[in-house]
């Protein structure tokens, strides 16, 4: 935005140092997360710029990171890279593993989330809901509580739901979510719901309650109503929300050393263990692609952002 013609010298000098203290605190947010980009193309198996990098060598640079996402924990990774080779690196390569281990999470954990936290959204947007503010304080509680805090409790809750419900009469083994799928899901969707309660609600607050009460006047039934005119007008704040909460669960890991089991191993906790037993630069190629990917998901909010924006009237584009 340029200064005004009529702007005097303090505002012109005080618009300059704002943007430049601006472009400070950009930069120091982003260095820490630019800086592993190169880091992750180092030929050598060091955390630090090495000589080549510096002088931007090619020999300096290398893809073997990237590569050992694939080869690492398979069974022949250096054999020919044939039809065989891959189905061995989709059924062995702990990270290959640990990726489908968070698709699978995410996915099940958002759809959950999604579906429950625009049902809370939609009951807590009408202003008859009674306790609406404790309401709204306890389901986003997830995500104001300490995670430590709210890990230990889904431990303790799913690893023994018989007694923590008074069913101890029940065998011992009934209903354990502790090392399963299942819980891991559950737990990730708790954790997600506030940030579609929160998106959902945000669009809600735009909305006009009237198209509601003009669709029931004509006929049309709750689900009708619903599908018809509520959910496209909301479905961008609803689409934000599940991005959110797909985030979330894709980037967990308290909960996860928590609950899950061997078999639930996803990206966090694989990140965690090679840190704990064998730093490589291979987590570093990790960080990459998770940074490239919350960067399309943050566009793609945006853009819903701005479509929802416009749907509503809000800004004249």
């Amino acid at each position: 935005m340029a200064v005004p013609t009529y702007a005097t010298p303090l505002e012109r000098a005080w618009h300059y140092a704002y943007l430049v203290l601006c472009g400070m605190i950009f930069f120091f947010l982003i260095a820490p997360i630019v800086v592993i980009i190169p880091l992750s193309f180092n030929a050598e198996p060091y955390f630090t710029f090495t000589d080549q990098m510096l002088e931007f060598d090619a020999d300096g640079y290398s893809m073997r990171w990237y590569d050992s996402l694939l080869t690492f924990g398979m069974a022949a990774p250096d054999g020919v890279r044939d039809a065989s080779w891959w189905a061995d690196a989709w059924a062995n390569a702990k990270w290959v593993k640990a990726a489908k281990n968070s698709i699978i999470i995410g996915f099940f954990a958002t759809i959950l989330a999604t579906c429950l936290g625009t049902l809370a959204a939609l009951g807590l947007s009408r202003p008859e809901m009674p306790f609406r503010r404790a309401i709204m304080a306890t389901l986003i509680s997830p995500m104001i509580v300490p995670l430590i805090i709210t890990a230990t409790g889904m431990f303790f809750f799913y690893s023994n739901p018989c007694e923590l419900l008074g069913l101890v009469g029940l065998p011992t083994d009934c209903g354990r979510l502790a090392g399963t799928y299942l819980g891991v899901i559950l737990a990730h969707a708790t954790l997600g719901i506030p940030f579609v309660i929160i998106t959902v609600t945000a669009t809600l607050v735009g909305f006009d309650q009237s198209l509601n009460r003009a669709a029931a006047s004509l006929g049309a039934n709750p689900r009708t109503t619903f599908f018809r005119i509520t959910m496209p007008l909301i479905l961008p704040g609803v689409i934000s929300g599940a991005l959110f909460a797909f985030v979330t669960s894709f980037d967990e890991v308290v909960a996860v050393l928590f609950i899950a089991g061997p078999d639930q191993q996803t990206i966090p906790r694989q990140m965690w263990n090679g840190i704990r037993e064998q730093i490589s630069p291979a987590i570093l190629a990790v960080a990459t692609l998770l940074v490239i990917f919350s960067i399309a998901l943050l566009t793609t909010v945006e853009l819903l952002r701005r479509r929802s924006e416009r749907i509503r009237g809000i800004t004249p584009h």
